[in-house]
């Protein structure tokens, strides 16, 4: 027990708060189809979070989500000048402004002794949950021991405060959120400033992907806040269920996809190492690609489902 609370424990905590938080804005942004603009805000919180940390040599919480939320919205700025000033095409315009941002955050990370010394290019962007790791634990009652709570890997920490503020965002906003998915005509039409709820949703999304940052990865982070939402929404109409399953989906491939990671190889005799944010990744787009199957055999029913229910 006191292995399984130094290594996988953490590490299994680190992947679950990193996915509910990813998995709550996923659905909104399924919903507004925007899913493919989480791979844009994957890659501009990198530059971002590398800023911020050569400005004031600190990886704690504040200066982390200051950066990464300060880049996506600096993104935002850019893509919004290009299509709307500069006439380019919005996904031309996007593939320009995250790629170029991306680039630049490699660069940094390349080209500052302090960066790449914190901060490990690879584990950026395939994930190190097997890194986050509790020496100080020694079994169960080390949960109810604030002494050894206070050595768990300051990324946990981090993970926490960045899943609260997703949550108060999305209990705030959940209204506002819910109508601009569903209907932004209507929205806008009832007083609603669709704007301010698109940077609300931009912030949330920048907010998940800081705290996916140091456990899947930028890259996995878009399967983390795609896959379960996606998945969800094959199964329901409903806003409430499709966020209630997406959540036991992306809890699902966390947990599965890393006892594959550790356990997989051994049980089979190989010696192998597989990195287990890949392979929860690869488990969130199998359980999309079979319940698109499953729904495709399904016969159909001759009801008029284009309008989704919002509670």
């Amino acid at each position: 027990m006191a292995e399984f609370m130094q290594l996988d424990f953490p590490a299994l905590l680190g992947g679950s708060l990193a996915a509910i938080a990813c998995s709550l804005v996923g659905n909104y942004l399924v919903l507004t189809r925007r899913a493919m603009f989480t791979d844009a805000i994957s890659h501009v919180t990198l530059p971002g979070v590398l800023i911020a940390f050569l400005i004031t040599g600190s990886t704690t919480t504040l200066p982390m989500l200051i950066g990464g939320v300060g880049a996506a919205l600096i993104a935002a700025g850019l893509v919004f000048v290009l299509t709307r000033l500069g006439g380019v095409e919005p996904s031309a315009a996007l593939g320009v402004v995250f790629t170029s941002l991306f680039a630049l955050g490699v660069v940094l990370m390349e080209q500052s002794g302090a960066a790449r010394t914190t901060f490990d290019v690879h584990h950026v962007l395939y994930g190190n949950l097997e890194g986050l790791v509790w020496p100080a634990a020694t079994g169960l009652e080390s949960l109810g021991d604030p002494g050894s709570l206070s050595m768990l890997p300051e990324a946990i920490g981090r993970m926490v405060v960045i899943l609260a503020l997703v949550i108060a965002v999305i209990a705030i906003w959940h209204k506002e959120l819910a109508l601009v998915a569903f209907d932004a005509v209507f929205a806008a039409a009832s007083g609603i400033p669709v704007r301010l709820i698109d940077l609300v949703l931009l912030g949330a999304t920048a907010l998940a992907t800081v705290a996916a940052f140091e456990s899947v990865g930028v890259i996995l982070a878009l399967a983390m806040i795609v896959c379960p939402a996606a998945t969800a929404r094959l199964v329901t109409r409903r806003l409430g269920p499709q966020i209630a399953l997406s959540l036991l989906l992306a809890l699902g491939a966390v947990w599965l996809g890393y006892a594959i990671a550790v356990l997989g190889p051994a049980a089979f005799g190989h010696d192998l190492s597989l990195n287990a944010a890949g392979v929860i990744g690869a488990l969130s787009g199998l359980a999309f690609g079979v319940t698109a199957m499953l729904e495709a055999a399904r016969p159909k029913r001759f009801l008029n489902t284009s309008r989704a229910g919002v509670a």
